[in-house]
């Protein structure tokens, strides 16, 4: 193995290694109250756009299934947190938008996440370094998705 293969090799799984432990850090965070983890992601997901998206853009959105999806859509619309509504292009086609009070748990749990999502993060990381992530992880999604152009970091919208 070529020495440049052995650094990729050895800075992928340091990265992938760094998210499980993020992952699991943020999962047993005492904010999830009024929804799961999994629910926010689709909640927060939701909240970036004003007309809603179809089943296909929220899967593009989220690391779930088709079929998880489909469930916690499911529930979340029981909820009464989401609803469905009419495209107004393709009026066959249905897109999930938040409900108000979709929106207001969107925010309390984005707020509350967003602030153990910065104290775990600036206990680990200096001010520069977290620059530096934020600057070489987008580096990379632009490198792999070059079209790609939200910049904003996901899941932690308050």
């Amino acid at each position: 193995m070529s020495g440049e293969t052995r650094l990729a090799n050895e800075a992928w799984e340091a990265m992938f290694r760094a998210q499980v432990a993020l992952l699991r850090t943020f999962g047993a965070d005492d904010v999830w109250l009024e929804v799961s983890q999994n629910e926010y992601d689709v909640l927060y997901t939701l909240s970036k756009s004003a007309n809603g998206m179809s089943m296909v853009e929220i899967n593009r959105g989220i690391l779930m299934t088709q079929a998880g999806i489909s469930r916690l859509i499911a529930r979340l619309e029981t909820r009464g947190l989401l609803e469905r509504c009419v495209d107004d292009h393709d009026r066959r086609a249905v897109r999930m938008v938040l409900t108000p009070d979709g929106a207001r748990i969107q925010k309390v749990v984005g707020r509350r996440h967003a602030s153990a999502v910065a104290s775990t993060m600036t206990r680990a990381l200096s001010h520069e370094q977290l620059e530096q992530l934020r600057d070489i992880s987008r580096t990379i999604t632009s490198a792999i998705h070059p079209t790609h152009t939200d910049q904003e970091s996901p899941r932690i919208r308050a």
